[in-house]
């Protein structure tokens, strides 16, 4: 049976997959990381995982995958396939897709950034089906995003295209990691919603999910920490709205797990702040934490199309 193979690499996992031609998941399979035994233990183990796929397929669907697509955090360069940097996993340039290519016995590999395959996945296939411009938001540890268009995702010209999670929504505000004061994602991410009921609560084991259930609960402590977290949701994703005139805007990650805890305050803070630009579909994510590994199925299955495209003319 003709298939490929799907990796999405984590901080601390990684989820696996063989996907067939019509993105049916043929086998499923997850592991560490081993990020504790420094870089060098979590390249080998993505190298020994991918073959042991390749080897399940050979076993069991009758033939090796066609190709392969991973999914990796951090800073990632597609064209060239190198993964930049990953502060989570420590490594630098890495040039994963070779890496990949040579134990896999020559098969096409494509890389991908987690959150754009992954966003590439919910537009493709879940919440953003058939929209022809949307925005995928994962509101996690921290805030990133994905802009698709017409099918593809955008990586920017410099693979940074997304990054909303470091617009400045709080001028002068909170320090970020990356430099600046007042970013979105210090305020709005799943992170940042935990950091503030804690404090409010006395609690350091307290975090987002409580904190919605607090605002279930009609907690006045919590709604004000939540209602602070979702207003600057809000003024982030308006300038989102202004500049990629989205048609539907899709948010994941932990914090929708809220479900209309957040978007029912969400979709009105967003409506009380458009003026000229034309509101989206504001919708959540549909895939869960497979949309990474779907994403990465779906670069590998786009890339053997281009590849029988390329052939097919020369």
């Amino acid at each position: 049976m003709r298939h490929v193979i799907a990796l999405d690499v984590g901080g601390t996992g990684m989820k696996a997959a063989l996907v067939g031609a019509g993105g049916e998941l043929l086998h499923q399979a997850r592991r560490a990381t081993g990020r504790d035994r420094g870089p060098d233990a979590v390249v080998d183990g993505i190298l020994d995982f991918a073959a042991e796929l390749r080897a399940y397929g050979t076993e069991h669907l009758g033939a090796p995958a066609l190709a392969a697509g991973v999914a990796v955090p951090g800073i990632v360069d597609e064209e060239r396939g190198i993964a930049a940097y990953s502060a989570n996993l420590g490594w630098r340039d890495l040039p994963l897709r070779g890496l990949l290519t040579d134990r896999l016995g020559g098969v096409p590999v494509a890389l991908g950034h987690d959150v754009r395959t992954g966003g590439l996945a919910e537009g493709r296939i879940g919440a953003g089906k058939g929209a022809d411009r949307f925005l995928f938001v994962p509101l996690g540890t921290g805030i990133a995003g994905a802009i698709g268009i017409a099918g593809r995702v955008e990586a920017g010209a410099h693979g940074f295209a997304g990054e909303i999670g470091h617009i400045v929504v709080r001028p002068g505000g909170t320090p970020c990691p990356c430099g600046q004061r007042g970013c979105l994602e210090r305020y709005a991410s799943a992170a940042a919603v935990s950091e503030a009921w804690a404090s409010v609560t006395g609690n350091p084991e307290a975090d987002a999910a409580d904190c919605a259930k607090a605002v279930e609960a009609e907690d006045h402590k919590a709604r004000e920490v939540w209602q602070h977290a979702v207003d600057a949701l809000a003024d982030g994703l308006l300038t989102a709205l202004t500049l990629l005139d989205p048609r539907t805007l899709i948010i994941g990650g932990g914090l929708a797990e809220a479900g209309e805890t957040l978007f029912t305050p969400l979709r009105e803070a967003v409506r009380q702040r458009v003026t000229f630009q034309k509101l989206p579909t504001i919708v959540p994510a549909a895939l869960g934490d497979a949309a990474g590994c779907l994403g990465a199925g779906l670069l590998a299955w786009d890339l053997l199309d281009k590849t029988d495209g390329t052939e097919a003319t020369s």
